[in-house]
């Protein structure tokens, strides 16, 4: 495929938006895709860890929230919540809430359970749990339900200008 192949080029080839980014960038990642089951009740998350074979702690959810009225990317372990509170202070807010998923979604460009930090249509504040710096490997959304990137917790921060806190809690 030449370098110059458009959006719709790469999708056709089965790579989304965050495999384009980290392809482009020369990101060391590997592809784990896996059968999304809609009837699954361990949420999208737990679902894809399990469904890849790796421990919760290693697999981080993106989940938008609004935090003073601007978008923001929270990333933190699928078997845990995001603390919004947390999350506001790291990016110097003073009041954040969940993102409505049609929002998310026109954002981001991906759909719920498929939303990856890294490709998105416009890049937002990106806000990593500092927990991914205990791992050689995470895991994230590739931009679909059923597919997951795995990566360096460095190059998953410098691949979203990202910066890190403690805001997952249990």
């Amino acid at each position: 495929m030449s370098k110059h192949a458009k959006k719709d080029d790469h999708a056709a080839h089965g790579a989304t938006p965050a495999i384009v980014a980290l392809a482009k960038a020369g990101v060391v990642h590997t592809v784990h895709p896996y059968e999304h089951d809609p009837s699954s009740d361990l949420g999208y998350g737990l679902e894809a860890a399990q469904a890849i074979g790796v421990e919760p702690a290693k697999v981080f959810k993106t989940l938008m929230a609004s935090v003073d009225g601007h978008l923001v990317v929270g990333v933190v372990p699928v078997d845990r919540t995001l603390d919004l509170k947390a999350l506001a202070h790291a990016v110097g807010g003073k009041k954040a809430t969940m993102a409505d998923k049609a929002d998310a979604e026109r954002a981001t460009g991906y759909v719920v359970g498929g939303i990856s930090p890294l490709g998105q249509r416009t890049p937002h504040t990106t806000v990593v749990d500092a927990s991914a710096l205990t791992h050689d490997t995470v895991y994230v959304s590739g931009g679909r339900r059923g597919l997951d990137i795995g990566l360096s917790p460095t190059d998953l921060v410098s691949s979203t200008s990202a910066t890190t806190a403690d805001i997952a809690r249990d």
